[in-house]
């Protein structure tokens, strides 16, 4: 049994845990849940070792421990799935699963690469995945990461005795509904040799995986629900100490857009291999949505227009200017702003404090004579942290140290501070709490009444359909339909996955 005793951690500014109780028994799966900053994260650090507690006690099987980092952490056998995946992707999966372990395969000073290979083979049998250990991580799907991940860990099974704990951060982030149920099947299938503390932001998840359910807020444990009396609504309610509003998505905010003026045309727009012949028109005060399956071209759509992608067919106009060169200079310098899935690899920089990261596409407004005007960049910063609520001491804290939704308001401020009037948002509720969701839809409002348009690869369908103007159904490339939906009068869940499948 791993317990904690009244664990406390404090950061300057911030009491992150505050007196916390947390046990998982043999074989349990544990999940655990809050809002943005309510504590989450720097649990999962104390208990991988990452973090060490100023006050309480950790005890595994009543002895206590004291891990001075996660290697200590492993050799008692926790091990740490991480949500923005901790792979080497230029290195095989095998040196990705023996990373730090490789000595074992070491013979007179060469690597016995077919002992290594081997041996990996054990570890992706143990979560059903059948690949070439030898292959570049990088050629591998999100999910095949995952689960590559979750080998990884799995090999602690042969380093350590007694029972594992794996933490699991938002594991199903990103993964198709058929993808999830395989990774749970096998995390069950698991808990013969290991326990679960298995953190999410969908609460359908958490309910459907959980025996049972830690609460978090504010940096306290407000309750511990078993599965049998679990439910969603008491659960958001516990976590952000209101009732969660039912006009989630803002749809009475729901605007008119300007039909006369365009700020993106597509016109049989075709990136080989990503989408083919793409045509529409996004609008000031319009949200466009793009839906579609993992693979269906909509990223690649966004990353187009941000001047990532080039065409080999058709045109692009950013404002009646046809677009020629793709770079994201000149998109940005159009007024074009790319809040992208992957925040904390391409929509902040980490070692970056706040105000230098809310103000990064923007240098060129506070320097004189090649000398930064910093007083300026820290109340534009400020300002912003007011407006959005920003859960941060100072702007000089770290943005890589934020909670994942206040990194993503880091990220819309940057744009919005600096005059982005097309955003372009790809998965931006992905990681978030339902609090900090709610944030992303009062912005999603705000934007398009101060005319900016938007195009939204959305998180799930109920988000699209509540949240947009416009729907396309992609599939395989090609647009499948497109739909209109006024406040009271969209799309249902079934006329979208009907064009989807």
């Amino acid at each position: 049994m791993y317990q904690l005793n009244k664990v406390d951690k404090k950061f300057p500014g911030v009491h992150a845990l505050k007196a916390v109780d947390f046990t998982i028994g043999r074989g349990e799966i544990v999940g655990l849940v809050g809002e943005n900053g309510a504590g989450k994260s720097t649990l999962m650090k104390v208990i991988y070792g990452a973090y060490q507690p100023d006050g309480g006690t950790v005890t595994i099987d009543g002895k206590t421990v004291r891990f001075q980092n996660p290697r200590q952490a492993m050799d008692h056998g926790i091990g740490m799935v991480f949500q923005e995946q901790s792979l080497i992707t230029n290195l095989t999966v095998m040196e990705n699963i023996f990373l730090g372990f490789e000595k074992q395969f070491v013979r007179f000073g060469v690597v016995d690469w077919k002992a290594m290979a081997e041996a990996a083979r054990k570890q992706l049998a143990k979560v059903k995945l059948d690949i070439d250990p030898g292959m570049i991580t990088a050629k591998l799907s999100f999910a095949q990461r995952q689960l590559v991940e979750l080998a990884k860990v799995l090999t602690l099974e042969e380093r350590v005795e007694g029972d594992l704990v794996i933490l699991l951060d938002e594991p199903t982030s990103v993964l198709a509904r058929e993808e999830v149920e395989l990774l749970f099947k096998l995390v069950r299938e698991l808990t013969s040799r290991a326990s679960f503390i298995f953190v999410s932001h969908r609460m359908d998840e958490v309910l459907e995986l959980s025996d049972r359910i830690y609460v978090m807020k504010d940096g306290e444990v407000v309750d511990v629900v078993d599965q049998a009396a679990a439910n969603i609504d008491s659960i958001q309610h516990k976590m952000v100490g209101r009732d969660v509003d039912k006009e989630y998505y803002r749809e009475q905010r729901q605007g008119a857009y300007d039909p006369d003026r365009v700020l993106v045309s597509f016109d049989g727009v075709t990136v080989p291999g990503r989408y083919e012949d793409i045509s529409f028109d996004l609008h000031p005060g319009e949200v466009l949505c793009l839906v579609g399956t993992e693979g269906s071209g909509r990223e690649a759509i966004l990353r187009t227009i941000f001047g990532l992608e080039k065409p080999a067919e058709g045109s692009v106009r950013i404002k009646g200017q046809e677009i020629t060169r793709f770079n994201a200079r000149q998109s940005v310098e159009l007024g074009v702003g790319y809040v992208p899935r992957e925040r904390k690899v391409e929509g902040i920089v980490g070692g970056m404090n706040v105000y230098e990261n809310m103000t990064l596409s923007q240098m060129g407004n506070y320097s004189s004579a090649g000398v930064l005007r910093i007083a300026e960049e820290k109340a534009l910063a400020q300002k912003w942290i007011d407006r959005l609520a920003i859960k941060t001491p100072s702007v000089f804290k770290d943005c890589g140290g934020l909670s994942g939704g206040n990194q993503q308001k880091v990220v819309l401020a940057k744009w919005r501070s600096g005059g982005s009037d097309i955003i372009l948002l790809d998965h931006p509720t992905r990681g978030l709490d339902i609090g900090a969701k709610e944030d992303v839809y009062d912005m999603v409002r705000e934007m398009c009444d101060a005319g900016a348009g938007i195009i939204l690869v959305a998180d799930t369908l109920e988000e699209a359909i509540g949240l947009s103007h416009t729907i396309h159904v992609v599939k395989d490339g090609k647009t499948q339909k497109v739909f209109h939906g006024s406040p009271g009068n969209k799309p249902s869940l079934f006329d979208l996955v009907h064009y989807m499948t």
